[in-house]
């Protein structure tokens, strides 16, 4: 009886330890291309017409976060993105989503609250390594990026993030 529940023990060491290198093997090549330390040069032109650049974010922390219009994750998440634009810097990028204009509606019909640059060819998602989304960054006042995350992430795991950043 007792080699039995030490099989089971190891049996649950072992399962537990495969599931976690699935999912470290997952995050390691969703991050593939992805930079870090300074931020790759970001210009475009937001929702307004008015030209944005990483530049006119320099001495705060930045959330940098690229969506699309079609993408279910990046709906589901899109609250937390909007709570933490009432309070903090966050940057959106649009990107395979189509023109300004069927941007702009989306934009409206679902009430998003963050400065939204058109990526309509997807080349700022591509100088940022995007290949899933929603892809998010964060990026501190000198304009290191301290965090990425690929796929759904909390408005407290956001947050402390971007609190982190302001360190």
């Amino acid at each position: 009886m007792q080699r039995i529940r030490e099989w089971r023990h190891w049996r649950l060491i072992r399962d537990i330890g495969i599931a976690l290198l699935i999912v470290v093997g997952i995050r390691a090549y969703q991050h593939r291309d992805m930079p870090s330390g300074a931020a790759p040069p970001l210009a475009g032109t937001d929702l307004d017409g008015q030209a944005v650049s990483l530049d006119d974010y320099k001495g705060k922390p930045l959330l940098l976060h690229f969506w699309a219009t079609w993408c279910g994750v990046c709906k589901v998440e899109q609250h937390n993105i909007d709570a933490l634009a009432r309070d903090l810097p966050v940057l959106s990028v649009a990107s395979q989503s189509g023109n300004a204009d069927e941007i702009a509606t989306f934009v409206r019909e679902h009430g998003i609250a963050p400065r939204v640059v058109v990526d309509a060819e997807s080349a700022l998602a591509h100088r940022f390594g995007v290949h899933a989304f929603p892809a998010t960054f964060v990026i501190d006042a000198t304009g290191e990026i301290r965090h990425v995350e690929v796929g759904y992430t909390t408005e407290l795991g956001l947050r402390t993030r971007m609190w982190l950043a302001g360190l």
